[in-house]
C-alpha cells in the first residue's frame, strides 16, 4: 500500500429488503474508505458471497429467509473467520439480539439509527473492537435474565478474579475501542492487548468481544448510554 493510500474496509450487506440494502450502500458509499463488495437478499447467498469475496465486514439483518442472520453469523464464523459481523435489528427483535451474543456478531446496529453510527459501527468491527449502538445496549441489558443489582452484583463477582490490567482493559472493551485503540490509552503494544482479551474471554468462558462488553456494562464499568446521552 501507497503510503497516502487508504485503506478501503470491503463490505457484504445482506437484507431482504431492496430497498434497506440500497440505503446501506448508498450510506456506506458517502465514506470512500468503504466499498461493498456484495449484496445477498438471503443469509444463504449471504455465506456463499462472503466465500466468494472475502469481505472485512458483513452487514447482516437478523430476519430473512432460508437462513437468518443467526444462522447465517454462526455459518460466517467457521467459512470466513476473518470477516467482522454487524447485525441490523429493529425495535421489534429484542428476543434475537440475546441470542445473537453467542452467534459470533461483533456488534448490533438499529435499522432506524443515525447513518454515523453504521459508519462508526463498520469501522469499529473493521478494527477488531466491538460496536453497541446506545440503544441495543439499553435493550440487551433490560432483556437480560434476573434483576438489574443482581446481574450487576453477579458481573463484578465474575470480574473480581482478574487483575487490574485485565480490568482496564475490559473497561476500554466495553466503551468499544478498538485493540489498537486500548494499546494507546494503556501505553502497550497492541499483542499485549490482544494477550489479554483472549486470557479474560477464555477465563469468563465468553465467546465474543460483545459478551464481554455487555459484561463490563453490567459491573458498571461502562458510563451507561442513558448517562453519556444525558
Amino acid at each position: 500500500m501507497e503510503p497516502n493510500e487508504i485503506a478501503v474496509i470491503r463490505v457484504l450487506v445482506a437484507d431482504d429488503e431492496a430497498m434497506i440494502r440500497a440505503g446501506v450502500k448508498a450510506i456506506l458509499a458517502a465514506d470512500r474508505g468503504v466499498e461493498v463488495v456484495a449484496e445477498a437478499g438471503d443469509g444463504r447467498e449471504a455465506v456463499e458471497l462472503a466465500r466468494r469475496h472475502l469481505p472485512d465486514v458483513v452487514l447482516l439483518d437478523i430476519r430473512m429467509p432460508r437462513l437468518d442472520g443467526l444462522g447465517a453469523a454462526e455459518e460466517l464464523r467457521r467459512v470466513v473467520p476473518d470477516a467482522a459481523v454487524l447485525m441490523l435489528t429493529t425495535f421489534s427483535e429484542d428476543a434475537y439480539i440475546a441470542r445473537a451474543l453467542g452467534s459470533g456478531a461483533a456488534g448490533f446496529l438499529l435499522k432506524s439509527g443515525d447513518p454515523r453510527e453504521l459508519l462508526a459501527g463498520v469501522r469499529a468491527v473493521a478494527d477488531g473492537a466491538a460496536f453497541l449502538s446506545p440503544e441495543v445496549t439499553r435493550r440487551v441489558i433490560a432483556h437480560l435474565p434476573a434483576g438489574r443489582l443482581s446481574r450487576a452484583a453477579e458481573a463484578r463477582e465474575r470480574l473480581e478474579p482478574l487483575t487490574v490490567r485485565e480490568r482496564d482493559v475490559v473497561a476500554l472493551v466495553g466503551a468499544g475501542l478498538s485493540n489498537g485503540e486500548i494499546a494507546a490509552r494503556l501505553y502497550v503494544v497492541e499483542g499485549t492487548v490482544k494477550a489479554h482479551v483472549s486470557a479474560v474471554l477464555a477465563r469468563l468462558g465468553l465467546k465474543n468481544r460483545v459478551q464481554l462488553a455487555i459484561l463490563a456494562y453490567e459491573a458498571g464499568m461502562v458510563e451507561e448510554p442513558d448517562a453519556a446521552e444525558a
